[in-house]
């Protein structure tokens, strides 16, 4: 399947559609299960042909169990909620054409890599902040229900340190434990 890149009136929406792609890619729910066209309503073969070709590349992939995937499609949710991630998409005319107030600008590809860590990076913090939702956890036990390294869940634990969104609770011998902040 090649690159697509669709029109939503003159907004050019690829980049959201890669936003999500890689975080279905990230959650193991895989972007095989996304498929997006425009199609005219006059273009009824083209649309059925689509269909077909959707539908048998679901059936390859297999049943979803949404149950399974709760805690991280509840994560990509918040990580596309997430006001650091929308100002980034809807910065890139002016990061990759206007420039900043100096006049430097992010060439498309680095834009893009920018865009694709900061997805990365909101997802892990989201599905960190699911996971507390259960309680009072130490790094290890996070790093083991969210499937991340632990050095990812210790980055992004400070991160949320920082935005006031998770707090260290106590310890557990001397292991240090946190829990999520309700907003």
């Amino acid at each position: 399947m090649g690159e697509c890149h669709y029109l939503y009136g003159n907004i050019h929406v690829s980049k959201e559609m890669d936003v999500v792609s890689n975080l279905l890619d990230l959650s193991g729910i895989g972007r095989d299960r996304l498929c997006v066209r425009w199609v005219s309503a006059a273009e009824g073969q083209l649309f059925a042909e689509y269909v077909t070709a959707y539908s048998e590349q679901i059936q390859h992939a297999g049943p979803f169990d949404p149950e399974r995937f709760k805690m991280p499609l509840s994560a990509i949710e918040t990580a596309l909620a997430s006001p650091r991630l929308r100002w980034l998409m809807g910065m890139e005319v002016k990061l990759t054409q206007k420039g900043n107030v100096y006049g430097e600008t992010l060439d498309e590809n680095n834009y893009h890599q920018l865009l694709q860590r900061i997805s990365e990076e909101e997802y892990q913090g989201s599905l960190i902040l699911e996971a507390l939702k259960e309680g009072a956890q130490t790094v290890r036990e996070l790093a083991f229900k969210t499937g991340l390294p632990v050095h990812a869940v210790s980055l992004r634990l400070g991160e949320l340190e920082r935005h006031h969104q998770a707090e260290f609770q106590g310890y557990d011998g001397t292991t240090p434990k946190f829990v999520g902040v309700a907003a």
